[in-house]
């Protein structure tokens, strides 16, 4: 059977992520993701409103006119969990392609909200559930299966999706770190991808996120992240002032650690802004965390600063606000707090704890030191890198070389600098550049078996 892959976009930079994999007659999609850099270097852009063929020139989404050059017909798209730069396009794109959208059911539900805030495009794909552990046919040959094998990431219900073909599996490694004892959730299935990399032909192509591959080490565990904001929460249990918390909307475990901690050091918790209410409330709705009767969520702006006036009449020392704006976003809650354009009050003393690491992302690390800049010149006192990486480092990649034993790898979601270490680490273990080690770029397609 031949095997086809196109990469068609998360191969020059991180973000828009989408890749295309052909077997036989059958094409499978994975991901279609949006770079929001892309979108926030531009003012007042909304995403929603936009041609897919003005934001694929603005480079935010994938330009996806290669799959054109597939010789088969789409049979599902799967996007692995629903950060952004995975889902974002689902809505500019899978209106093209007669394909259901094949999704664990948190990614779905974003998904389905993604599509349904569309004002450009009428999306009508199925969007069908499927959990880790699952696998189900895909086209009509009979000989092709997709397998969801459950993975940790900074996402709740975030899976690798595998393609077992007649030739050997493809198995599709963004985005992942070695959780052994998540917050929320299953560990990481180590044992199904071993079995993988050792059944019938064993793994054909393993297509790898290498996001962290130049960081020595593991990457430890949420509960390391959980013991360290902790231990920064409780430090600050006797501040009689504001404390103010932000970390990324979509990290449901991180997000309840810090909902729990503010009722341990006695003050109310409370989320704010659009992206905070959206995720922890699907997941809420979803039964994968239970939040206190009396957690607040407000997403809306008016509701946000009529939560900010009580909180100052009330006394900021009783309140813990977890806000979104970890990366400097300019119309975020903490970006407009830093700004003074909210009714809470910064003072000398207060504390922002940033339970997130920049991105590293140019326009990122750029809004981000504008965003404490800002909250410094009003008093605020800054804990940083309250953290683990969604990522693995260069021990867990070697790890999953040594698991799944695949016959050819193809590095992702970095540009060409990024792909280094990497390659370094891939080439220690075997592989040879051009031979059965293949660094791409966006729009390409590699024949692995003809």
């Amino acid at each position: 059977m031949e095997i086809e892959i196109a990469t068609i976009g998360g191969y020059e930079a991180v973000g828009r992520q989408m890749t295309a994999v052909r077997a036989g007659d059958d094409v499978v999609v994975f991901d279609m993701g949006l770079n929001l850099s892309q979108v926030l270097i531009h003012d007042n852009v909304e995403t929603e409103q936009m041609h897919s063929l003005d934001l694929i020139d603005m480079g935010a989404i994938p330009d996806d006119r290669v799959m054109s050059d597939l010789e088969g017909d789409v049979q599902a798209i799967v996007p692995t969990h629903g950060h952004l730069d995975h889902i974002g396009a689902i809505s500019k794109l899978a209106h093209r392609y007669d394909a259901p959208v094949v999704a664990t059911p948190f990614t779905i539900e974003l998904v389905k909200q993604q599509i349904d805030s569309e004002n450009k495009f009428n999306v009508d794909n199925d969007l069908v559930k499927m959990d880790a552990g699952e696998t189900m046919s895909i086209g009509d040959s009979g000989k092709v299966d997709l397998e969801f094998v459950n993975v940790t990431h900074s996402i709740i219900d975030a899976i690798n999706p595998v393609l077992h073909t007649p030739e050997g599996a493809v198995v599709y490694g963004l985005d992942k770190r070695m959780d052994h004892t998540p917050v929320i959730g299953d560990p990481i299935d180590m044992k199904r991808f071993r079995e993988i990399g050792r059944e019938g032909e064993g793994v054909l192509c393993y297509i790898e996120d290498c996001t962290n591959a130049g960081r020595k080490g593991r990457t430890p565990s949420e509960s390391v992240a959980r013991k360290h904001l902790r231990d920064a929460m409780y430090s600050v249990e006797d501040y009689d002032g504001g404390i103010v918390a932000t970390t990324f909307s979509s990290h449901i475990a991180r997000v309840s650690s810090l909902v729990e901690f503010a009722k341990d050091i006695g003050r109310q918790p409370v989320l704010l802004g659009r992206s905070m209410e959206k995720y922890s409330g699907t997941a809420e709705r979803l039964d994968f965390v239970d939040f206190p009767d009396d957690l607040g969520m407000y997403g809306h702006r008016k509701s946000v600063d009529r939560t900010f006036k009580r909180i100052m009449k009330e006394g900021k020392e009783n309140f813990l606000p977890i806000v979104t704006g970890h990366q400097g976003e300019p119309r975020a809650m903490l970006t407009r707090m830093g700004r003074g354009e909210t009714p809470y009050e910064l003072e000398d003393g207060d504390k922002v704890m940033f339970s997130a690491r920049v991105i590293p992302e140019p326009t990122n690390e750029g809004q981000r030191y504008q965003s404490e800049r800002l909250l410094r010149m009003q008093g605020a006192r800054i804990y940083d890198d309250i953290h683990v990486s969604g990522h693995l480092r260069n021990e867990g990649h070697y790890e999953m070389l040594q698991a799944l034993q695949p016959q050819h790898v193809i590095p992702a979601h970095q540009d060409l600098e990024g792909f280094a270490p990497y390659v370094d680490l891939a080439e220690g273990q075997g592989y040879a550049v051009g031979r059965d080690l293949h660094i791409t770029r966006n729009g390409n397609m590699i024949q692995l078996v003809e």
